[in-house]
């Protein structure tokens, strides 16, 4: 697979004149009008929409994002043809298992950086420092810095197998895998991938979920968790969206900052995902009620991975997952080696056991779609607690 087994430094650099040009398409954006409707009916608010885009503009500070994204070592190499970007942050402690962290969609390496730390340095977190970990963060081809592929056809399998020969290449002959949303697709692909060297897949959710086959065989309580479940799978479709004409939205989203901050506003407030003024600025600003419909997510978190992707050109290139589908489908697993999960129901354990060997599944977690970024501190304890069993 491999033509050039190089790893070179990589610091992001953004160009001022780019930053320059961003400002100034946020300020000379055509608004729409708001429809009839109240709330979120319509989609994203205008009124939710200006004032975060305002303060994209006038109040987030690119220059001391890019300073703290920096501050993770980052590399690029090329394998199987493609240039992949990655963070590999080693641990203090001698004994660390290295794991490599798969991002999600709409997201990007950003989704990990308050998670690095406590998986990193627990013994700085509180936590033991035997649980330590050395992490790999690449950026899947087509998202942030990593090349987009270059041809049709291009798999989870084929992405798993690139994770396998960066593991290697980085020196980690045992290791484990972890994501969530696209990336618990791709944890358990890199163990199909790489059986001998994996040694447990942990992923936030997404194994077990019932679905309409499955309601025959569903007892009282189990039917109750999936018509819930059909609740919030409403929405925009976007695996559908992106399956039909994915060029065609492309356009908007790579020529309009407003349009794609929209965008993504809308899928983060549908995978339950809150973004709060409280934690990006001081509170109190104008327009801080507007953005707070339940308050989690740190703003300026939020803008930096919304700002990775436009300064990227990404956000069309990053949805190949889905317009290289037919149908979409929940990630089944594997059976070569132990399997974790963050997040349990709506699931169904005896359901995920039909793909998987479960050693990890709690019943008392919240959900959290994007949980690195929802609850860091949390993740990274049910990481230790996984890995815990099968170090």
């Amino acid at each position: 697979m491999t033509t050039n087994t190089g790893v070179s430094p990589f610091r992001i650099d953004i160009p001022q004149a780019d930053l320059d040009d961003l400002h100034d398409r946020i300020t000379r954006t055509r608004w729409a009008r708001a429809l009839p409707g109240e709330d979120w009916s319509r989609g994203v608010p205008v009124g939710v929409l200006r004032e975060l885009a305002e303060y994209w503009r006038d109040g987030f500070d690119w220059r001391a994002q890019e300073a703290r994204l920096n501050g993770f070592p980052q590399f690029t190499t090329e394998i199987d043809g493609q240039d992949v970007h990655f963070l590999h942050v080693r641990s203090p402690e001698p004994g660390a298992l290295p794991l490599v962290l798969t991002h999600g969609w709409p997201n990007s390496f950003v989704e990990f950086t308050d998670l690095i730390g406590p998986l990193t340095d627990p013994r700085a977190h509180g936590a033991d420092p035997a649980q330590a970990f050395h992490v790999v963060v690449p950026s899947v081809p087509g998202f942030g810095f990593s090349a987009p592929p270059r041809e049709t056809g291009w798999s989870v399998d084929r992405t798993a197998r690139l994770w396998a020969e960066l593991m290697a290449r980085l020196g980690y002959d045992r290791y484990g895998t972890q994501g969530g949303d696209l990336g618990a697709y791709l944890a358990p692909a890199v163990a199909r991938a790489d059986p001998a060297h994996v040694v447990g897949v942990h992923i936030n959710a997404g194994f077990g979920m019932p679905t309409e086959k499955d309601v025959p065989e569903l007892t009282p309580d189990e039917l109750a968790q999936y018509q819930e479940m059909q609740k919030w799978m409403g929405g925009v479709d976007h695996h559908s969206l992106l399956r039909a004409a994915p060029q065609t939205f492309s356009y908007g989203w790579n020529d309009s900052p407003v349009a794609q901050l929209a965008w993504l506003l809308h899928k983060f407030k549908e995978f339950g995902m809150s973004v709060s003024p409280a934690k990006g600025a001081e509170a109190g600003q104008a327009g801080a009620e507007a953005l707070s419909w339940e308050t989690a997510l740190d703003r300026d978190l939020f803008l930096t991975n919304a700002t990775v992707y436009w300064l990227t050109g990404t956000s069309g290139t990053s949805s190949w997952f889905m317009y290289d589908t037919t149908e979409f489908a929940w990630p089944e697993g594997q059976t070569a080696v132990p399997t974790g999960v963050f997040e349990g129901p709506p699931a169904i354990r005896r359901l995920a056991e039909r793909d998987n060997t479960i050693i990890h599944w709690p019943e008392g977690n919240a959900a959290a779609h994007f949980a690195a970024m929802d609850a860091p501190a949390l993740l990274a304890r049910e990481i230790r607690a996984f890995f815990g069993k099968v170090r």
